[in-house]
């Protein structure tokens, strides 16, 4: 099984910045009266069940009590349980959603309520009754998917004798960070591919070409099916833009029903996000080339300190105030950093860290 251990340089940090603006760290949650609903969107993806166990498990820390609910990836279900929280009386509302626009109604009732909502991970769209956002800096998470392919390919440094071959891919249309990650990747991408540099056979190169509803793996699977007969045939693709774990493997099936991963055919660079354990396993075997990684941990806990907070009456620590904006208001965001992995430091930085067994990966 995956450790859950302790993240001590963030509980530090937070910590001090918690304690600083709300005083007692349990407050009125002592006697367990107070009560936290957390709505997460899936069971398909481990990620989602260990951000669901870790944020149960950080505030009860505090004293509260936590509803946890899951979606099955259904936005109706989402808004039904969120409706459903709301009702029971819980004191705050943490939420990572299906479909970012579904909540606009639900929340006026969080509002008239006198109850809190912290966006988690997804940023809820559409509405002014989100408090706060807590997620990973999304920017970055493209720019380390891109800057990979441009390094392994020699563009960067000039040492890649193209023209390369790539391919695009993009997470749900309903999830408001698949446009942060792609535009993000496509700011390094698109020069080399305005120079000739890099070549999308397919053509498709806009956003709405590229997303991938509910992140699933099956479509992208299909999809990569459907360009590799249609554009290469013949022609051997080079690179993979893929945003999430979960995806790529379904690419990676798809590229091997097509020849790839021999000797004479080896696998395209294919990247990736969440470090989940099946594409590391990929990853150490040699086929996924990247993944980056989110410690959700981190993210958990974090959230956690915000939610303390906002109970006492508080800000809680923030780390951007300007860039999430979500169709209604600026909602103001602590933001993590995430990490590029592969072959090189999986052992190092995901083993190393407690966020992965090593006997998980055997």
């Amino acid at each position: 099984m995956r450790a859950r251990t302790t993240v001590a340089a963030a509980l530090s940090t937070v910590l001090a910045l918690s304690l600083s603006a709300c005083g007692d760290s349990t407050g009125e949650g002592d006697d367990g009266t107070v009560s936290i609903g957390i709505a997460m969107p899936t069971k398909t993806s481990e990620r989602w069940i260990n951000d669901g166990q870790d944020m149960v498990k950080n505030l009860k820390v505090f004293g509260y009590k936590s509803t946890l609910k899951y979606a099955d990836d259904d936005p109706k279900t989402q808004v039904s349980q969120v409706e459903d929280m709301i009702s029971e009386g819980v004191d705050a509302l943490v939420i990572a959603s299906v479909d970012g626009h579904a909540f606009k109604g639900v929340l006026d009732k969080a509002r008239d309520a006198h109850i809190p909502v912290i966006s988690y991970d997804r940023l809820i769209l559409d509405t002014e009754n989100v408090d706060y956002y807590a997620s990973f800096d999304n920017e970055e998470v493209g720019e380390q998917q891109a800057l990979f392919i441009a390094e392994r390919l020699g563009l960067v440094n000039g040492t890649g004798k193209g023209p390369f071959t790539v391919e695009l891919f993009a997470g749900s249309s309903d999830d408001n960070n698949t446009r942060f990650f792609f535009k993000a990747a496509m700011d390094i991408l698109k020069p080399y591919i305005a120079q000739g540099d890099l070549i999308v056979r397919s053509g498709e190169t806009n956003l709405d070409e590229v997303t991938t509803r509910r992140w699933d793996g099956a479509l992208a699977e299909k999809r990569m099916n459907r360009i590799l007969d249609a554009d290469y045939a013949g022609k051997r693709i080079d690179a993979v833009l893929s945003p999430y774990d979960g995806m790529s493997l379904g690419v990676i099936r798809a590229l091997k029903k097509h020849g790839y991963g021999t000797a004479g055919k080896p696998l395209p660079l294919v990247t990736g996000q969440d470090a989940e354990i099946p594409s590391i396993k990929s990853i150490k075997a040699g086929e996924q080339s990247q993944t980056v990684y989110k410690d959700t941990r981190k993210l958990a806990l974090i959230t956690s300190y915000m939610v303390n907070a906002v109970l006492h009456d508080k800000k809680p620590a923030i780390t951007d105030e300007e860039t999430y904006h979500n169709g209604r208001k600026v909602v103001p965001a602590y933001l993590l950093q995430p990490v590029s992995i592969d072959k090189s430091n999986y052992k190092s930085v995901l083993v190393g860290s407690g966020y992965v067994d090593s006997s998980d990966l055997d």
